[in-house]
């Protein structure tokens, strides 16, 4: 399996409240609410780090969750993300993404 690695998209509107982050896509205006876990997958979104990297240091090391139900779950989230244009998704790292 080829590494997975996930950016922030610039053209969104995002803002944390308590634990979670409002994010408003530049696409279509939608607003989302990430939870706490998936906030931790946007902020860690910094298009050099595999996803799977971000699970187990992020995720599994802040919540107590099995390493390959969370990477599932995490791979769920940024699929949907990616399709409304909140995140960008590559194989390889997406250098431009800082």
């Amino acid at each position: 399996m080829s590494a997975v690695y996930i950016a922030r998209n610039k053209e969104v509107a995002a803002r944390k409240l308590g634990g979670e982050m409002m994010i408003m896509s530049g696409r279509d205006s939608t607003l989302f609410s990430l939870n706490q876990t998936a906030t931790a997958i946007w902020q860690a979104a910094d298009g050099v780090t595999p996803l799977a990297e971000i699970v187990t240091g992020k995720l599994c090391a802040e919540f107590d969750v099995d390493p390959a139900v969370a990477l599932r779950d995490a791979e769920e989230l940024v699929a949907g993300l990616e399709q409304h244009g909140i995140l960008k998704v590559s194989n390889v790292p997406i250098v431009d993404a800082q």
